[in-house]
């Protein structure tokens, strides 16, 4: 299992169309942001986003789990045992 951040910025305001800038690296288009989250779909691996916490403020935040190929039923699998170890999905945000 390969585990990695969902998007590389907390939830923001929803006035903000898209985050310009993470850490001073400029982001060129909205989808520059979550370029985390997409690019491993390119792979064609199995994966699935789970509650991971909650940042200092209280948004949540999310955790991708991905899995070898062809195991979806593996990473399902472990999917479930961590979000029943951890119980964050059973957590409302603020």
């Amino acid at each position: 299992m390969l585990a990695c951040p969902v998007s590389q910025v907390a939830p923001f305001d929803v006035g903000l169309d898209w985050v310009r800038d993470i850490n001073g690296v400029p982001q060129q288009t909205y989808l520059d942001w979550m370029a985390s989250a997409y690019l491993i779909s390119t792979t064609e691996l199995p994966a699935i986003s789970v509650p991971a916490g909650f940042t200092p403020d209280g948004p949540p935040v999310g955790l991708q789990l991905v899995g070898r190929r062809r195991a979806g039923w593996d990473l399902l699998s472990f999917a479930r045992a961590y979000e029943a170890a951890t119980g964050y999905g059973k957590i409302a945000p603020w």
